[in-house]
């Protein structure tokens, strides 16, 4: 797929400092959701800052390795519903028009994290 603007979506975000600000943004915004927050009573979120950096870089092309759990693992347990992760979603892609990148590669952002969904969803849990 052809972007806008040249590189890869890690430099057109721009950079480790570009999704650094992103995960700032993406989880204030996520903690600040009444139906999310009790997601991450427990959780560190300075730790958590960090996987998310390392895991956005690599999803976006970036020259950073993702060192923590598997999605699947991470998540396991949680009782996540669709409806939460739909929402989780939103918040992300609400996010990303603050950034300067096409509706195509929002959408292409979007998608990629789309793709752990079944991973993160608890089978069972209503939606």
């Amino acid at each position: 797929m052809s972007f806008a603007g040249s590189g890869s979506l890690f430099d057109r975000i721009g950079g480790a400092a570009g999704v650094a600000g992103l995960v700032g943004r993406f989880y204030d915004r996520v903690l600040a959701d009444s139906r999310l927050r009790p997601y991450f009573g427990d959780v560190a979120m300075d730790k958590l800052r960090v996987m998310q950096f390392e895991f956005f870089s690599a999803a976006l092309g970036g020259p950073v390795q993702y060192s923590g759990r598997s999605v699947i693992h991470a998540h396991q347990g949680r009782n996540i519903s669709r409806a939460h992760l739909q929402a989780f979603v939103e918040h992300l892609l609400d996010t990303l028009r603050e950034y300067a990148l096409s509706e195509d590669e929002r959408y292409a952002i979007i998608a990629r994290i789309n793709t752990y969904a079944d991973d993160v969803i608890s089978v069972g849990v209503g939606l």
